[in-house]
């Protein structure tokens, strides 16, 4: 009878083992998957990214062809780049088409945000907070804000009275709501030092701002640069340059980075152009 008990017992223990080697075993199986998954995916993003880098490099090239009718245009339109078995799209925008926030003109700002869907009054009040935002001094010009106001509506914080350092300080001026800013900050910049934007890049935001160009105006420019196919033909580039490539493998893993470069021309020794901001991925 003891040996049958023993047996019993034998035999639980074993079963009691065999069930949990294979509760250990799957749950190797299902780590040793996750992390092939994750290998995988890393891998995949890796390439993308470096294809991103590589469209980058092109765009680069495609700025300063010897040939300057086979030169790239700076004004948004999509260059599509393979690379490695991956789809790119690059974009090039001269930066001297945007809306400088530290040179533009009164009449550009209000008719930014006007063509950006503010009312009249909300674009003058933006416009006038922007050139208060730059302007030194504590005096708020008529529509501005200076720190008195910027105290009102309960920010801790007030105006530079000096030069944007950023693009993305703008957001923080009197009035600049979230929906507004997503619509201008496409085309705002502080790298062009003009008071208008050139109109043979500006995109067409920034040529809707344009005072007396008019709708019809407007899209006389973008039609003309349809047909145009060199650099020579729109006007050729300036030399400062905001680039967006982004890379799509064929198992939809994607990869994007945005740079503003300042091109310094090919010289024996010199790096070609100059890296002013860097950015990967979609996050502002």
């Amino acid at each position: 009878m003891r040996w049958r008990q023993r047996r019993g017992v034998a035999l639980l223990i074993v079963l009691w083992g065999c069930t949990l080697l294979a509760i250990m075993l799957g749950g190797f199986a299902a780590l040793a998957r996750t992390e092939g998954l994750q290998a995988r995916y890393q891998f995949s993003q890796v390439r993308a990214h470096y294809a991103a880098e590589a469209g980058f490099a092109r765009a680069v090239a495609g700025l300063q062809a010897p040939d300057i009718d086979s030169r790239w245009i700076a004004d948004g339109r999509v260059y599509p780049f393979q690379f490695d078995g991956a789809n790119v799209a690059i974009t090039i925008v001269d930066e001297d088409g945007k809306i400088d926030l530290n040179a533009a003109s009164d009449d550009v700002l209000v008719g930014l945000f006007k063509a950006a869907g503010a009312n009249d009054d909300k674009a003058r009040h933006v416009a006038a907070a922007i050139e208060d935002w730059r302007r030194p001094g504590d005096d708020p010009s008529p529509n501005g804000a200076k720190k008195a106001q910027y105290d009102a509506a309960g920010l801790g914080y007030g105006p530079r009275n000096a030069p944007f350092a950023t693009v993305e300080e703008a957001r923080m001026v009197l009035g600049m709501d979230p929906d507004l800013w997503a619509r201008v900050q496409p085309v705002l910049t502080i790298w062009s030092g003009r008071e208008r934007p050139n109109t043979d890049h500006a995109p067409p935001l920034a040529l809707a701002a344009v005072p007396g160009l008019g709708d019809n105006g407007a899209q006389a420019i973008l039609a003309q640069r349809g047909q145009s196919q060199g650099a020579l033909a729109a006007g050729g580039n300036g030399v400062t340059h905001t680039i967006r490539a982004e890379a799509t493998l064929d198992d939809g893993t994607r990869s994007s980075l945005t740079s503003t470069i300042r091109l310094r021309g090919i010289r024996s020794g010199n790096q070609p152009y100059a890296i002013l901001r860097w950015r990967e991925g979609d996050a502002e």
